[in-house]
């Protein structure tokens, strides 16, 4: 894996270089691959790599060069204007806190490089490198193959674990020498090539009534929306539960033309293709809307199941993905959606985590507002039927999130969490697969007792902290769809991972925000007008359990072709017999699948790569 094999094979990426000679060696070596090209003020490589037209906005002025990446309103204009404002690095600050949208901010003032993503990581960044060729990346398998990073089986082993919701390990990149930037941080490259981080975005104040805060997510959505759908014929969409119906509705509002697919599913419960229709009726019968919406309904009969094709993927992503198991389920909407003519599909990702909330925002009420946190917890314990006496122990657990990650280490064979299990923890509990070896346990073991000595949360409590934790876990699936997208030319929009709409979110007072009584109630304020009254006070969500248990059924020997010759068990990761076991029998998609996907998705990745190294057999 150390020749830049995926710069040639991937649609699209970009690097970003300091103003050094050592790393100008080392973008020549991208150069071939790249459309474009941008340098500092010096005449050294700055910016280089393959993206859609439209999609990156470049500005200078004398020596500071700007450049903003991905879905956003910024012309090339504003971004000259901008950069003739910029001073420092730290004056980038502003526009960083105010530009909406999700992008790249990239930009070299006076030779020093700032290079940042977004809040919850959908759009992600990676540094690595040495001395004064330490780069910057939006994909870590181009800059672990530039800088000639070798794969790290213990990272790889990090990601079997149940849940995949482990800050900050869940997001190492699988390379040795190759890190994730936090998403609240900005990489700085200097001049002679050192490089730092420093802080940029903090959680807001969690104050605001949730009337306000409705009123200000409706115009965070809408702007976030808008910057998408503009100056375009057409646009897809998914139209299923609340958060995907609020966007195709703030579309439809902001005058768009709107192709809405919807998946029906074999459960009889699942009622996603009841209430698409009658959003689209009531769409309709508004004279303002006629005609802008056009629905389609995916039969449960021509939607792949999970575990579709699971042995014969060939999607090349830079790293191991828990969406390998409903890759061709998801992949098969998204090509009716490009074969319609889009180029932007939109989604409701994002929206659970920051919507629903989190439980355990209970655990930070208790000290504060213990009467609030009290009927809270017994609303929870009514709803979700958890166990009295755990729920107690969870919310007078005052351990550090550095003292819970060893504990994590120490269990990590121990028993998955049960369903009924309250949570009031900073998160589930992560578990290895009793198919991984001694020597993954231990490696990943390792690995979580010498971050358990460091960590921090991502936010002051266990509330704060699952949301953002859950948001960033959640939204590598929303980046590895667009890194599937890429091939047909699309863009996987998240409108709710926007910084701006999560900042306005999590502003709102958590007691009003997140409830066990009310069904998102920041949302169904939000959409008063823009949502059709019955759909907008939907209470329900459909699940693809059916769909999984179904699946296993029908594509088992594609599973078990996984256990044949598994790469996995090549690097002694995994027992490939007990895997094997533990496929042919009967498995819980409620529960158990939660140790299965991870595994499927590295032994994937690892057959994936192969498609850029073939192996070698003698």
């Amino acid at each position: 894996m150390n020749s830049p094999a995926s710069l040639a094979v991937v649609p699209a990426w970009f690097v970003v270089l300091p103003d050094t000679d050592e790393a100008a060696a080392v973008g020549a070596r991208a150069l071939p691959h790249a459309t474009e090209s941008y340098t500092h003020a010096s005449g050294r490589p700055w910016l280089m790599g393959r993206w859609s037209p439209g999609e990156l906005a470049v500005g200078e002025c004398r020596g500071v060069r700007l450049a903003v990446s991905g879905e956003h309103a910024v012309t090339p204009e504003e971004a000259a204007r901008a950069a003739a404002a910029a001073t420092d690095l730290g004056s980038l600050d502003r526009l960083a806190r105010s530009w909406h949208g999700s992008y790249h901010l990239l930009a070299s003032v006076h030779g020093r490089v700032r290079a940042q993503g977004t809040v919850t990581g959908v759009r992600s960044l990676f540094h690595g490198g040495a001395h004064s060729a330490h780069l910057a990346a939006d994909r870590a398998d181009v800059l672990a193959d530039l800088i000639g990073a070798p794969l790290d089986e213990g990272r790889l082993a990090l990601q079997m674990l149940s849940l995949g919701v482990l800050h900050p390990l869940s997001a190492r990149p699988v390379w040795r020498g190759v890190e994730a930037l936090p998403g609240h941080d900005y990489l700085v490259l200097e001049r002679d090539g050192r490089a730092h981080r420093k802080r940029w975005w903090w959680l807001p104040r969690r104050d605001v009534p949730l009337a306000e805060g409705a009123a200000g997510l409706r115009d965070e959505l809408r702007r976030a929306v808008e910057i998408r759908v503009r100056d375009r014929d057409v646009v897809t969409a998914d139209l299923g539960g609340l958060d995907s119906t609020a966007v195709v509705c703030t579309a439809v509002c902001a005058g768009a033309k709107v192709v809405a697919y919807t998946a029906a599913t074999h459960d009889p419960r699942g009622d996603d293709v009841h209430w698409a229709r009658r959003t689209v009726e009531d769409l309709s019968s508004d004279d303002g809307a006629v005609g802008r919406v056009e629905h389609h309904i995916v039969a449960a009969e021509d939607f792949p199941l999970t575990f579709d094709g699971v042995n014969t993927l060939t999607d090349v992503l830079d790293a191991p993905s828990l969406y390998a198991v409903d890759r061709n389920r998801r992949m098969s909407l998204l090509d009716l959606a490009a074969d319609r003519g889009s180029t932007v599909h939109l989604s409701g990702f994002g929206g659970d985590e920051l919507l629903a909330g989190a439980s355990a925002r209970v655990h930070d009420l208790l000290p504060r507002h213990p009467r609030t946190a009290v009927r809270h917890a017994r609303g929870y314990l009514a709803k979700y039927r958890w166990s009295r006496r755990r729920a107690t122990r969870q919310l007078l657990d005052r351990r550090s999130y550095g003292a819970w990650l060893e504990q994590i280490a120490t269990d990590l064979t121990g028993p998955l969490p049960s369903l009924e299990e309250p949570l009031f923890q900073w998160c589930s509990p992560a578990r290895m697969p009793p198919w991984a070896t001694a020597d993954a346990v231990d490696a990943v073991r390792a690995l979580i007792r010498q971050e358990a000595v460091v960590a921090r949360p991502l936010g002051p409590g266990h509330g704060e902290h699952r949301e953002l934790a859950t948001m960033q876990a959640v939204s590598r699936f929303a980046r590895h769809l667009n890194q599937m997208t890429r091939r047909r030319s699309m863009v996987f929009a998240s409108p709710f991972y926007d910084d701006r709409v999560v900042e306005t979110g999590l502003a709102v007072r958590p007691e009003e925000r997140v409830s066990p009584w009310r069904y998102k109630p920041l949302v169904v304020e939000a959409m008063r007008g823009v949502v059709p009254e019955a759909s907008r006070t939907r209470a329900t969500k459909a699940n693809a359990t059916l769909e999984e248990e179904v699946g296993l059924r029908r594509h088992r020997e594609a599973l078990l072709a996984l256990c044949e010759d598994s790469r996995l068990a090549e690097l002694g990761l995994i027992d490939a017999r007990a895997w094997r076991a533990w496929c042919s029998g009967p498995v819980s998609a409620e529960l158990e699948n939660v140790l299965l996907h991870p595994t499927v998705g590295c032994e994937v990745w690892l057959r994936t790569r192969e498609t850029l190294h073939p192996r070698s057999d003698g």
